[in-house]
């Protein structure tokens, strides 16, 4: 197992609580919370000239950073305050006719498929999950069942990558693949995979990916990503409707997919202006070495519960179906009940999901945790769920 200093002191958690959870919001470190809180006295210090002079050049610098990170030019991205919206960017921009389809899975994050029914709902267009199994067998499993629900009205397909509900990472190149084939939009929710996996977007080959910097790569609260192929940023319809937006146009960012998007009225972009940091902090901290030893707590802990629930693994216990983010099967319990008791009575910050009538807890592990956490989390379920009477 690979061994490595936990790094659990640059982190501002609270150390009462057995943090388990960085998967809905992610975590800071400090070096790079004082960057962005730095960034935000440079902002009050004198907002005309930070707002109105220096940010287009400030923000093009930290999408050159992000762009390097994920191979991609950088006036391929802009920033955005989170994943979901990025999605609805897209949802709310392409051109639906009625009866078109949007299909995507049973795995989806709930307001991206919230999105996507609204942007069907306006148009007359057809929202349609496919279903995908869990156990997972293979990548080429995935590929098979998902594209059964491909039909000539297929307009767009919308995955994620790492799926939220069910902690799967999805064969998304290949998808993106069959779809460029078959003239099918792709449309990648990102949200758990910057800093979790590497990436290279155009390799991946999806129109449009969006990704959270917040989560795994452990930026201030509310910067994301939109990355869109340039032969389809044409297609994108800005959200709000600015200075920089048809018809007025009176920014000039360097194209109309960053004129469009980049400037949306007054913000504070210090979120955005850690990315750089973020990325630098990884860097540092020889952050492949830390996943690979995150990822081998997880499926530690994922194969002693699975032993001692007698439920299979949802996927093979291998780092291209998971890395840092992983689901375990329970038995039947009151989710909340649980849940709740985990945090009164252990102090952990564990979330505990519902798919499809069945029940999980979904583990992240992060730098900051160690073996000594995964320990309690699974003396905490025994007994809760009284695994130690069976």
């Amino acid at each position: 197992m690979t061994q490595l200093t936990n790094l659990k002191s640059q982190f501002l958690l609270d150390p009462d609580v057995i943090f388990l959870n960085h998967g809905s919001f992610g975590a800071t470190p400090k070096p790079v919370f004082d960057v962005y809180q730095e960034w935000q006295r440079r902002l009050e210090r004198q907002p005309v000239l930070f707002l109105g002079r220096e940010i287009g050049d400030l923000l093009a610098e930290a999408r050159h950073a992000l762009g390097d990170y994920l191979h991609t030019p950088a006036d391929d991205l802009v920033y955005i305050p989170n994943a979901t919206y990025g999605v609805n960017v897209v949802a709310r921009s392409l051109d639906l006719q009625p009866g078109d389809e949007v299909l995507t899975t049973d795995h989806e994050y709930g307001a991206c498929l919230n999105a996507w029914e609204f942007a069907c709902q306006q148009t007359d267009a057809i929202l349609r999950q496919q279903h995908i199994s869990l156990p997972v067998q293979s990548f080429d499993d995935i590929v098979e069942q998902f594209w059964q629900g491909v039909t000539p009205r297929t307009k767009v397909i919308f995955l994620s990558h790492i799926t939220s509900a069910t902690a799967v990472t999805f064969p998304i190149s290949a998808i993106c693949a069959k779809a460029h084939e078959a003239g099918i939009l792709t449309v990648v929710d990102g949200a758990h995979a910057p800093g979790q996996i590497p990436l290279d977007l155009p390799a991946i080959g999806a129109d449009f990916y969006t990704g959270n910097c917040h989560k795994w790569l452990m930026s201030a609260k509310g910067a994301a990503f939109l990355y869109a192929r340039p032969e389809v940023q044409h297609l994108i319809k800005p959200l709000v409707v600015s200075w920089g937006s048809p018809p007025n146009k009176s920014q000039d960012y360097g194209s109309y997919f960053l004129d469009a998007l980049q400037w949306t009225g007054t913000n504070d972009p210090a979120a955005y202006l850690s990315v750089p940091a973020a990325i630098e902090f990884q860097q540092a901290n020889n952050w492949t070495d830390v996943q690979q030893s995150c990822h081998e707590l997880a499926c530690g802990f994922a194969m002693q519960l699975s032993e001692r629930t007698g439920l299979a693994p949802l996927y093979p216990i291998h780092r291209e179906f998971f890395t840092q983010l992983i689901l375990a099967d329970l038995p039947p319990v009151d989710g909340q009940w649980l849940k709740q008791h985990l945090y009164d009575d252990y102090r952990i910050e564990v979330p505990i999901t519902d798919w499809n009538g069945r029940c999980f807890v979904r583990v992240s592990v992060q730098a900051y945790n160690d073996q000594h956490d995964l320990d309690i989390l699974y003396q905490a379920l025994t007994t809760l769920l009284r695994l130690d009477n069976t």
